[in-house]
């Protein structure tokens, strides 16, 4: 069995925590949002704000990631 020199088990490492970052960025949004819409009774602009946020932290998430993972 060959094993993967360790600067691409790193990379493979980061890369295997983008998808989960991405949604976790996603939940924590759309959860932030609902709790906004509750309290302050903005339905459905806090989730729509949540989830835009949401997906640009996931963005960013990914981004760093990868970028982290070419150097």
């Amino acid at each position: 069995m060959a094993f993967l020199p360790p600067d691409q088990v790193r990379a493979l490492g980061a890369l295997s925590v983008v998808g989960l970052s991405f949604v976790l960025a996603l939940v924590i949004g759309v959860a932030a949002g609902v709790w906004l819409d509750r309290h302050a009774g903005t339905a459905p602009w806090g989730v729509l704000g949540g989830f835009a946020l949401g997906v640009a932290a996931g963005i960013l998430n990914v981004y760093r990631a990868t970028r982290q993972a070419m150097r």
